[in-house]
């Protein structure tokens, strides 16, 4: 039986975060893609409360972080406090040199809206809310969809090269599939109350974890004049109680905070997951965001790690789609994401296991511990690098075979002076492409440039620009590239590190069929 060609390059199943990302960053290459959405709206309720300067790096591919910038509250401190309110461990975000602040506060409404205004830029990007996706059914050249409108119960069929199922942790595309979801549901559940500020007090604006064994709770600034607090349900206590006004004033009025100071929103309940897809492709169909995985929230990465997701996974598309690198290709996205999800995830449950200690004795003397370990020297750095959000470091995956200490690390991205003397981030002038940077005057890729790769000369602050040279006005990448002996690396459209060489060693070859089309 003939099969029809697919109608889209890609169908995303899915318009939150994780899905609204992947619509940007597909539509900006040009590709012909259908989203598909059972909501007709955006869901009203913050879920996500943070997010971090790398995932503004991804947004900004897309020419929207400065957008997003703009209604994010960054630079605030978190502090962990005993029962009596004092701080036994206090961090502050310090940059990884991504461009944008380390870490941001968020009111995820806002912040659809915003990625959702972007893909309005996109013709090329068709939109199907009220849709569910009933079926979907593979061949050697695509996926034909069953849509439902849920509005009238009309049934159609699409198909599309390639789908991306970002449909939440209860993913139907992932149950289709037929992939295991392992991993735990803890049994504690958790209270989550929304409010609007109307009167603001001291230390509104910052996070902290009240570590009390009583009752942990989180105490959560979120911007545009919201703030969130999270406490568990005890044993013995109803459910439906918790969420109710009186009950919700009780724990308010014990954090200090009354009638005067918020307004109530939504309170709901809660549970907290770890868990992990088995597989994150299936032929033509990749899973993302929570449909892939599930972490608790002690971080705030939950949100952040399904963008990371679609960029990692919507370069690799495109490049396929297009024809400059062969569908094998689309195997290193499970590779390369899996452990950066699993190290994040084992963080986020470290630092749970701080905030909610039930034993007394335990407690005390944990914040013993952590006040005298705060006073040695370098300890809050290595709780900042060691407990909080891993670097971007990719293992393995899709990168040279060669090894060099920057290979699979993602670069940071100074303030450069572009080829005409113009101040810009640097992703900006690399524009998202296949790009080797070079701080030596020896030029040995001559494989690279037969690819259609560009190559640029990284010149110390200071230097002048020219037709073929950026300046690092900070000194940040070109430290970098001497720290990591590398003068010079062949870097992905996604930022990550292909190849690099040293001294005057020539660069490792491009992958095999790498074709960069302009």
């Amino acid at each position: 039986m003939t099969t029809l060609p697919p109608q889209y390059d890609i169908a995303i199943i899915g318009y939150g975060p994780t899905g609204v990302t992947a619509a940007n960053l597909l539509g900006k290459q040009g590709l012909e893609v259908l989203v598909v959405e059972r909501d007709a709206d955006i869901y009203a309720r913050a879920r996500a409360i943070s997010t971090d300067e790398e995932v503004l790096r991804i947004w900004q591919q897309v020419g929207l972080a400065d957008q997003l910038n703009a209604d994010m509250l960054a630079g605030r401190p978190v502090a962990f406090v005993d029962a009596d309110g004092k701080p036994f461990i206090e961090l502050h975000s310090v940059s990884r040199g991504a461009g944008h602040p380390p870490q941001q506060f968020i009111y995820q409404p806002a912040v659809e809206k915003v990625l959702r205004a972007g893909v309005d830029r996109f013709p090329n990007v068709e939109l199907r809310l009220g849709h569910e996706c009933l079926r979907i059914k593979q061949d050697d050249n695509g996926v034909e969809l069953l849509l439902a409108n849920l509005t009238d119960d009309a049934f159609t069929r699409v198909r599309a090269s390639y789908v991306i199922a970002a449909d939440g942790g209860s993913s139907a595309t992932r149950g289709q599939l037929g992939i295991g979801y392992e991993g735990k549901t803890f049994g504690e559940r958790w209270v989550v109350i929304d409010t609007k500020v109307l009167n603001e007090w001291p230390g509104h604006d910052n996070l902290r974890f009240h570590c009390n064994p009583a009752r942990p709770t989180v105490d959560c600034p979120t911007p545009l004049g919201h703030h969130r607090w999270e406490f568990p349900v005890r044993d013995g206590e109803d459910e439906k109680v918790l969420v109710t006004e009186a009950a919700i004033w009780q724990v308010l009025n014990n954090q200090g905070i009354t009638s005067d100071d918020v307004e109530i929103l939504r309170a709901v309940v809660y549970s907290h997951h770890v868990r992990f897809a088995d597989r994150w492709r299936v032929g033509r169909v990749f899973l993302a965001g929570d449909a892939a995985h599930a972490m608790p929230p002690w971080i705030g990465q939950g949100m952040s790690a399904g963008v990371r997701d679609a960029a990692n996974l919507c370069w690799k598309l495109g490049a396929v789609l297009s024809g400059s690198l062969p569908d094998s290709v689309l195997d290193s996205y499970q590779v390369e994401r899996m452990p950066h999800v699993r190290e994040t995830t084992k963080r986020a449950v470290s630092v749970g296991r701080i905030i909610t200690e039930r034993h007394r004795l335990l407690a005390t003397a944990r914040n013993h511990a952590f006040r005298v370990a705060m006073r040695v020297p370098g300890f809050p750095s290595w709780m900042r690098e060691r407990r909080w959000i891993p670097h971007a470091h990719y293992p393995s995956g899709f990168q040279s075979p060669v090894s060099n200490s920057a290979v699979g690390r993602q670069i940071p991205q100074p303030w450069v002076l572009d080829q005409k003397g113009n101040r810009e981030r640097l992703d900006d002038v690399l524009g998202n492409q296949w790009t080797v940077l070079y701080t030596g005057t020896e030029q040995r890729w001559k494989q690279w440039e037969s690819a259609g790769v560009t190559a640029i000369r990284l010149g110390e602050a200071g230097s002048p620009t020219g037709p073929d040279t950026i300046v690092d006005t900070e000194g940040l990448l070109f430290t970098w590239m001497i720290e990591k002996r590398a003068t010079a690396i062949a870097v992905r459209p996604d930022g990550f590190v292909y190849a690099a060489s040293s001294h005057n060693d020539a660069l490792p070859p491009p992958p095999n069929g790498l074709s960069v089309r302009t």
